[in-house]
């Protein structure tokens, strides 16, 4: 059965807003955003691989169309080319300069909808939540819908997606080899024999070290079982328990039995400060709505002033390094008491970065506050809240860490 997983296929039609994607990683990382336009076959490549309720897939991309405005991004048509792509010009037809991309892709999408091949998958590379009736109208006809973004993405647009992936994990698809790495091989025993690799071991290690955020132990457990039957109805190998198993099995990740259900995740990307609950508070309501429709970390105004002052004073007195940064700044917070995670932190520094602020030039506290503050507001009012002016305020000294 583990293999017949293994092997499953699945039709995939690809879409790619290009504009969209590159200026959106730009203004996130400028070398993945080279990286993207410059290896297109690499990044296609690393998507290849995939994973959804039935077990784990290998995509064939039937369809490959990048579209691009050639008056901005000619240079890179060549690359898409050679790495098998259907590149359609969409140059500017407005006076605002918008592309006619939007329209072209919607209109490729639909025929590909109607086409006489089936596509079981249909892939779209775009933030741009106008493409949210397109992914609804996939989901009407039964087909899988997975979204890859690079840059905030308005909750409706993810929410109709079976699979998303967001602007961090694009960015190490985009820039990282994908070779296995050395966790890949089998636990070792107690007396240092290692084992032929587990099939549950590596089923386990890829859904979690893909995850955007701590997965439930439920879920990781589902995911071993489906790897070895064997470990379905047992007591986990003679381990015990789940739990038990992966100390003993999978001893490299971070696990934590409460809060209930009990949760598995990465440690080189995630800590129990990152667990759900772990960082949120009972906000007021207006509040919590704004959490619920643009997804900023669920932290009260004291926390989000640590958080800001800290990213602050690292940037001022280190290089800028998105990675580096966001864990130094994780750490700082623990280290002042409050339980903020590295998510937390990585959402504050990608909304600041997307709203065109450079952390190279050393931002004071202020200066970050400011923009991370009319971030929110953006996301809220592209979410289409009805902010009063007294609300806006409200938010503003909430996400501010209460600095006007």
């Amino acid at each position: 059965m583990a293999e017949e997983t293994e092997t499953r296929r699945v039709r995939c039609a690809l879409f790619v807003d290009f504009d969209n994607v590159y200026i959106g990683l730009q203004r996130l990382d400028r070398e993945a955003a080279e990286a993207f336009a410059v290896s297109p076959a690499h990044w296609l490549s690393a998507l290849e691989a995939g994973s959804d309720a039935d077990g784990e897939f290998t995509r064939r991309f039937l369809v490959r169309s990048c579209y691009l405005n050639p008056a901005a991004f000619s240079q890179f048509r060549p690359n898409f080319t050679r790495a098998g792509f259907s590149v359609v010009d969409c140059p500017s037809l407005t006076q605002q300069g918008k592309s006619s991309a939007d329209i072209n892709l919607v209109l490729d999408a639909v025929d590909a909808l109607a086409a006489s091949t089936r596509y079981d998958e249909f892939v779209i590379v775009s933030a741009d939540a106008d493409f949210t009736p397109l992914a609804l109208r996939c989901r009407a006809s039964d087909r899988r819908v997975t979204i890859v973004t690079a840059g905030p993405a308005a909750s409706a647009y993810r929410a109709v997606a079976d699979a998303v992936i967001t602007a961090d994990e694009l960015v190490e698809l985009v820039r990282e080899p994908a070779v296995p790495e050395p966790e890949e091989e089998a636990a070792p025993r107690a007396s240092g024999r290692k084992d032929a690799p587990s099939p549950a071991r590596r089923a386990v290690l890829r859904q979690v070290r893909t995850a955007d955020r701590p997965l439930t132990g439920g879920a990781v457990a589902q995911a071993a079982q489906k790897a070895d039957p064997a470990l379905s109805g047992s007591d986990w190998g003679g381990a015990g328990g789940f739990f038990d198993w992966l100390a003993a099995v999978v001893p490299e990740l971070g696990t934590a039995t409460k809060p209930s259900p009990g949760w598995v995740w990465d440690p080189k990307r995630f800590s129990e400060a990152d667990l759900p609950g772990a960082d949120g508070v009972d906000l007021p309501p207006l509040q919590r709505q704004v959490v619920e429709v643009t997804d900023i970390p669920n932290l009260p105004t004291e926390r989000y002033g640590v958080l800001l002052r800290e990213l602050a004073k690292d940037v001022r007195s280190r290089p800028f390094e998105r990675a580096e940064t966001a864990r130094r700044v994780r750490d700082a917070c623990q280290a002042a008491g409050e339980a903020i995670g590295r998510a937390s932190v990585n959402a504050v520094i990608a909304g600041v970065l997307y709203s065109g602020l450079d952390l190279s030039t050393k931002p004071t506290v202020a200066q970050l506050a400011q923009t991370w503050t009319d971030y929110v507001v953006g996301l809220c009012r592209g979410a289409r809240m009805e902010l009063s002016p007294q609300d806006e305020s409200a938010i503003r000294a909430w996400v501010g860490g209460a600095r006007r």
